[in-house]
């Protein structure tokens, strides 16, 4: 319970004696406030909106919900309410997500067939063909992404302290990639239940969807702690990697029509899922944004003899063992293209590499100091690893409740566990060691490359229950 009294020198006071600053009318706050005390009317007012469009979508969408989609939602509004309030830019951000869905909810009803709305009003409607269809607003969230992350790069040619105008843009673009993804992401939903009963649900049951969960959640990480560190000059590093996110979805939209709606396989039919696979994207957004700190550390600090046998002859390394393989071996042409694809892939991430470090000068001149970089590093790894921990845990819960069993050692499974025994031993050895510097960053940016292949690679190479991701 807070208490105020006059504000005087401890030290003049004597017992029973009055406060020698009645007179000033100043007080002092003994205590800590409350809570919900201090909430201004724009605080209450985004509360009441939250609850108002929890109770709307449980009056008009209950009768599809099971009794544990209908707990999501009753703890996913007060959660929501706490979000805004601890971070206020997410308050304008939910208003605008969800007024655009609901525009675009009410553009699909006004067409409907015989049973519901007709998905053929994304061609039709100018609204939805150009803005607000679910294919169209991920179009749009890419667009921003790209030119977020260019926006900057701009920032590299200011050579003196301070934020840069191009900077500034970036960060907008990016708060923007955020809402036109979760536009996408929430219209998507709906469109899947217009498709038939039994094929409705969240968007986050393939690789299309999960990249496009990557690309908000990792964004919306990185814009939070730009505001807490308040530097926008590693918006260029960790854009990158949300940008090669995106240059993955878009090639895979176009060589697997993956924007398609697709009915879930029946080991995806649980509502395990609406929760284990956001938990674990949090952790990989946060292991990618710890990864590219880690880069811009390794710029920064790191000698240059270091840094080409690191970062140069890594890439360049496994080109020439895709391609020792691929004459080596008596392959089909289908893998030998793909060895190809992929030695392409690692000789152009070289050339990348190649350029930031010759031009390592100008890319790390405006970064923060090494102490903030490294308390960067070590939260977005420490966020990362507790929802990885509670995502695997949930993971092993559904797959008792799917395949009878709590841990099979699947591929995925056991790859999993590695990226998890990885950043236990990354966390250890700097909580209990010292660990910092050079050593911590070179173990993140390796962890990305653990965690990539037990994201991708497993699904590429290896076979198991989780295949039903394959690319």
């Amino acid at each position: 319970m807070n208490t105020t009294t006059t504000a005087a020198d401890p030290s003049t006071l004597q017992p029973g004696a009055p406060a020698a600053g009645a007179a000033s009318g100043k007080t002092l706050v003994v205590g800590k406030r409350g809570y919900f005390q201090g909430r201004d009317a724009v605080d209450w007012l985004f509360a009441a909106l939250v609850l108002v469009g929890a109770g709307f979508a449980f009056s008009r969408y209950h009768a599809s919900m099971d009794v544990y989609e209908k707990g999501i939602l009753a703890c996913a509004a007060p959660a929501l309410i706490a979000l805004g309030w601890f971070w206020r830019p997410l308050r304008l951000l939910c208003v605008v997500v969800g007024a655009a869905s609901l525009l675009a909810i009410q553009l699909y009803l006004r067409q409907t067939d015989n049973f519901g709305a007709d998905l053929a009003a994304a061609d039709k409607v100018f609204f939805l063909k150009y803005l607000l269809s679910s294919q169209s607003a991920i179009l749009w969230m890419s667009v921003l992404v790209w030119m977020s992350t260019l926006f900057y790069g701009l920032g590299f040619l200011k050579r003196d302290g301070g934020h840069s105008a191009a900077e500034a843009i970036g960060s907008r673009l990016a708060w923007a990639s955020v809402g036109m993804a979760l536009i996408g992401t929430m219209v998507r939903w709906f469109e899947s239940h217009q498709i038939a009963p039994d094929i409705g649900h969240i968007p986050v049951s393939n690789l299309y969807e999960v990249f496009v969960l990557f690309t908000w959640l990792t964004t919306l990480m990185y814009l939070y702690y730009e505001e807490r560190f308040k530097t926008r000059a590693l918006g260029a590093y960790v854009m990158l990697v949300v940008s090669a996110a995106v240059g993955f979805l878009l090639w895979y939209t176009v060589a697997r029509d993956a924007h398609e709606i697709q009915p879930l396989v029946p080991a995806l039919q649980s509502w395990w899922m609406k929760i284990h696979v956001p938990a674990n994207f949090i952790g990989y957004g946060s292991f990618a944004m710890a990864a590219m700190v880690a880069l811009a550390t390794l710029l920064k600090t790191a000698t240059p003899r270091a840094l080409v046998i690191g970062l140069i002859g890594v890439p360049v390394g496994l080109v020439a063992l895709l391609l020792a393989f691929r004459v080596g071996a008596n392959l089909p042409p289908e893998t030998v293209a793909g060895l190809d694809g992929w030695a392409g892939k690692m000789a152009g991430l070289a050339v990348f590499l190649a350029a930031s470090v010759a031009l390592r000068k100008p890319l790390t001149a405006r970064l923060p100091a090494l102490t903030a970089l490294d308390d960067l590093m070590y939260k977005a790894i420490a966020l990362g690893f507790a929802f990885f921990t509670i995502a695997t845990i949930l993971g092993a819960f559904w797959a008792a409740e799917a395949w009878g069993g709590y841990w099979s050692w699947d591929p995925k499974e056991t790859w999993a566990l590695i990226v998890w025994l990885n950043y236990a031993a990354w966390l250890h050895m700097r909580l209990m060691k010292g660990l910092r510097g050079v050593v911590s960053a070179w173990w993140a940016l390796i962890g990305l490359l653990v965690t990539t292949f037990a994201f991708l690679g497993v699904n590429m190479f290896l076979s198991g229950l989780h295949s039903y991701g394959t690319l």
